[in-house]
């Protein structure tokens, strides 16, 4: 081979070589590249799952006031009404007054229970001496029948005499005592002490037999009447029996009155109704509070508010919730991290959550997020410190 041959089989060598180290260099970036991609491709599926807030569930022992419609009345309250007619001529009183039992309220006309008055007087002291003219009489028959000067039977006769007086005077009595009853009853006294009411007859009105004339309140103390359905009456009525959180529901009694405010005072449980009501089911219980600065008056309104323990109840709060034809719904994390759409029956509210039964201690559900999220989504979970939203949302546990 001449120098010539050997020139070109070198050249031709070294350019083979550089293609080989071309392609070597092309296919090892290609593969670094495409180890790059699916790096990223990776990151970026991670990267696109939700991240959401979950807080884990824990059961709790709460206590939840309830509010029952209260029907407020005077511990004594009567009707003042006239026993016999007549004009009004004297009012004592004013309305609103504090009267004392026995105080005068008010007069009316009295001339004809006078006359009535000095009538069976006179009778009776007609009686009376026919009486004594009687007595003198049977006395003077009786020397007489002793002596044998006359006959028993004119004795006899002058004690039957003697015995129609008797019944004259226990007749005149009688219609004395009526006279008088009648006309007291033309002055009208207070029957207790107490708080007088509107007075609608004013002097000089006629008012006839069981007129209203006012009417007397003692609110020193009050009376308080609310309803329980029958499933809190039984509820009620075993922890009573069973001597349980008696002292703390009693304790626990508070009025609220109808601009939202609650009552000083502290009411006692007292005593409730014998029988349900039909149509209802309902039974009344009554609370006796205390009236010290006279606030309450009769026939006002209100609500009892008792407070009752809950056991193993768990909390959730409703911004986690949602409604869907009047039933509630929370989405819960599986332990993949899927979410779960879940319904349940609130018991009752309980400030800004729902008390709920039928979760288990550790079950995880979307606290906020809810409407990035759909039924069997994958998320990213980001624990939130059970505290911290009882803190957020103004709960004390």
């Amino acid at each position: 081979m001449n120098f010539s041959q050997n020139h070109g089989l070198k050249a031709l060598c070294t350019t083979y070589y550089s293609y080989l180290k071309l392609s070597l260099v092309i296919v090892l970036s290609l593969a670094v590249l495409s180890s790059c991609t699916k790096g990223n491709s990776k990151d970026n599926n991670t990267a696109k799952l939700p991240m959401v807030q979950v807080l884990e569930l824990a059961p709790h022992e709460v206590q939840v006031p309830k509010s029952y419609i209260a029907d407020i009345q005077a511990v004594q309250f009567v009707e003042v009404r006239s026993k016999v007619s007549g004009f009004v001529t004297q009012i004592f009183v004013d309305e609103g007054a504090i009267v004392k039992k026995g105080q005068r309220l008010f007069q009316l006309t009295s001339s004809e229970f006078n006359d009535m008055v000095n009538s069976a007087r006179a009778n009776l002291a007609q009686a009376n001496a026919e009486l004594q003219g009687t007595q003198v009489e049977v006395e003077r028959l009786e020397t007489l029948v002793k002596k044998n000067i006359i006959s028993p039977s004119e004795l006899e006769l002058a004690k039957s005499r003697r015995a129609v007086a008797e019944s004259k005077i226990s007749q005149a009595q009688s219609q004395l005592k009526t006279a008088q009853t009648g006309l007291s009853y033309t002055t009208v006294m207070a029957p207790f002490d107490g708080i007088v009411d509107r007075i609608p007859h004013k002097l000089g009105s006629l008012v006839t037999e069981n007129d209203l004339l006012t009417s007397i309140t003692d609110v020193s103390e009050i009376f308080a009447y609310y309803k329980l359905n029958e499933n809190d009456y039984l509820t009620y009525m075993r922890e009573k029996i069973e001597g349980e959180n008696q002292a703390e529901i009693e304790e626990n009694l508070t009025l609220i009155l109808s601009d939202g405010q609650h009552y000083s005072e502290h009411g006692k449980l007292e005593t409730s109704e014998a029988d349900f009501e039909q149509g209802t089911g309902s039974i009344a219980f009554r609370v006796r509070f205390p009236n010290p600065d006279k606030l309450l008056k009769h026939g006002a309104s209100g609500k009892i508010q008792m407070k009752t323990n809950l056991e193993n109840i768990f909390l959730i709060p409703q911004k986690s919730t949602f409604e869907v034809q009047d039933y509630t719904y929370v989405y819960v994390v599986t332990k993949e991290n899927k979410v779960v759409i879940r319904s349940f029956q609130p018991v009752q509210r309980f400030g800004l959550f729902y008390i709920a039964e039928g979760f288990q201690p550790g079950d995880r559900i979307v606290y906020e997020g809810i409407q990035q999220i759909k039924d069997g989504m994958t998320i990213d979970p980001q624990s939130v410190d059970e505290k911290v939203v009882y803190q957020q949302l103004d709960v004390t546990i």
